[in-house]
């Protein structure tokens, strides 16, 4: 199976969480879904179109975390609709503006890992990686945080069956662990989060997953039943 491997990266990224309101919280990293808007905005699928074209049935997609994760928080201004209206200044007790704080990511870096049954589709995205187009601007999570991208390699890589313990450089979506264990090395971070995996057409989220990662890009030794070969002797899995 051929596998394009790419880097994004920004200055700051915002993946909302399912269950923030008012104070917005991220995930540390895209889930399936926004990474998924990233590639059909490289090479120009419709927002309307491009869980189709990426769908699970066709497109696989692993991600490894490069920088550390490092999250802040910004306040920022919206325009205060809550009595039904807006002007310019405050009139009264109606302040023009109403400050939220939102949670980013501080210089996010991701390495993407893509396969896709469609080999126009695949040669296609490989192109415009290594030649760095875009159709549309790709962006990390909101519209006004632009990302960068960067072509690495693409690369074969083939399921196997594993025995005893094994090094993995993706995030490790719970399913692969099973009954199985990590070993978890000293000075290493290790956190769990539910994210977003499946979403409908409609935009609609089907389902959740549990996944583990090391918060600052490190490697996680698991021992679990198949992976697929990677790079460097590690290990990748795919959501």
């Amino acid at each position: 199976m051929k596998v394009l491997v790419f880097d994004i990266y920004g200055d700051l990224a915002h993946f909302r969480k399912f269950y923030t309101t008012s104070s917005p919280l991220t995930f540390p990293f895209p889930p399936p879904s926004t990474i998924k808007g990233m590639l059909g905005a490289i090479i120009g699928v419709d927002k309307k179109d491009y869980l189709r074209v990426f769908s699970d049935d066709h497109c696989k997609i692993g991600l490894q975390i490069l920088r550390p994760v490092k999250k802040i928080r910004l306040g920022l201004n919206h325009i205060n609709t809550k009595q039904n209206y807006w002007i310019p200044t405050k009139r009264g007790s109606h302040e023009a503006r109403t400050q939220i704080r939102t949670e980013f990511v501080k210089d996010p870096g991701y390495r993407l890992y893509v396969s896709h049954q469609d080999q126009v589709i695949f040669e296609d995205l490989v192109r415009k990686v290594k030649n760095h187009e875009a159709v549309f601007t790709p962006a990390l999570g909101l519209s006004e945080l632009l990302a960068d991208f960067q072509y690495q390699k693409v690369i074969e890589v083939e399921e196997r069956k594993e025995e005893g313990k094994t090094n993995l450089v993706t995030v490790v979506p719970m399913p692969y662990l099973g009954d199985s264990r990590i070993t978890f090395e000293e000075g290493k971070k290790y956190f769990k989060e539910k994210i977003p995996l499946r979403m409908n057409e409609k935009r609609i989220v089907e389902e959740y997953q549990e996944v583990i990662f090391e918060s600052e890009g490190e490697s996680i030794q698991a021992e679990i039943q198949k992976s697929w070969a990677g790079e460097e002797g590690g290990r990748l899995l795919f959501f």
